[in-house]
């Protein structure tokens, strides 16, 4: 009986140890990473770059059946210089730190805004456009509200995930998730709200005279931001990003890809 006991606790223990070795391995690497592979030898033996992204005029959008925009140009010409092939994949932005470190996405290449909450949960590149977060709402109400104060009664809409969200919690007023920043603008095109907070590099390209949105202005800005890449954390990936970001700057394609998508005054 005793020889039987201690048999069954040693056999216990090994596969205590197996599951905690499991649960370690699933924390730290992403699923289809081998343990000690890199993360540019797990996307070139693959042969894709997947990069999570949501429609984000001029940023990352749909032109008929394909993606384009400024950072799915910029994002292409980077999977180029590694020699892989780039998927543009639409995700929920408010699961886009949960899907990167599973492995659905490689990075993230959506006119992301860098800040502390984010560089504590995942790796960011260097940043390499401005930004701030802008209140849209119906252009016949501009003068009547022009801060932010004076809209502390409205409702507001906001992407789910997004800082535009993060800045409201923080100011406790009422707002409504969206799936994306379009689903927000259109909310108050609508009256379904009555402003929403949005990136100023998408509510500069949508509304005002002569945009799609024209009816919609904005004149509130709540902070200055920078844009980011987002990768797994510890990859070797952002070196890699960092320095054809640095070269894309140095050689002039941000510069020609700002113009073409009329963002050339938020590079850095």
């Amino acid at each position: 009986m005793k020889k039987w006991s201690t048999k069954y606790s040693m056999l216990l223990m090994t596969a205590m140890l197996m599951l905690t070795g499991c649960a370690h391995g699933k924390k730290d690497t992403a699923p289809g990473i081998n343990p000690g592979q890199s993360d540019l030898e797990y996307v070139q033996e693959k042969g894709t770059l997947i990069v999570g992204v949501t429609d984000y005029a001029p940023m990352d959008y749909r032109s008929g059946e394909a993606w384009t925009g400024f950072d799915a140009e910029l994002a292409n010409a980077f999977a180029e210089s590694i020699d892989v092939t780039l998927q543009l994949k639409e995700i929920d932005w408010d699961k886009k730190t949960e899907l990167l470190e599973e492995g659905s996405i490689d990075c993230i290449w959506n006119g992301m805004t860098m800040s502390q909450e984010l560089q504590e949960s995942i790796s960011c590149s260097e940043p390499y456009l401005s930004n701030a977060q802008v209140v849209v709402q119906r252009g016949n109400e501009k003068e009547q509200y022009s801060t932010i104060e004076s809209c502390q009664h409205m409702l507001f809409a906001v992407e789910a995930g997004s800082m535009g969200e993060s800045l409201l919690g923080k100011r406790k007023y009422r707002y409504s998730n969206y799936s994306t920043q379009m689903e927000a603008i259109r909310a108050v095109q609508v009256k379904k709200a009555d402003a929403a907070v949005v990136d100023l590099i998408m509510a500069a390209y949508y509304t005002g005279d002569g945009q799609e949105f024209e009816d919609l202005k904005f004149n509130i800005f709540l902070n200055d931001e920078k844009i980011c890449v987002g990768l797994r954390r510890d990859s070797d990936l952002t070196e890699k990003v960092n320095a054809f970001l640095k070269d894309a700057n140095e050689n002039g394609m941000m510069r020609s890809l700002a113009e073409k998508y009329g963002i050339e005054n938020a590079v850095l």
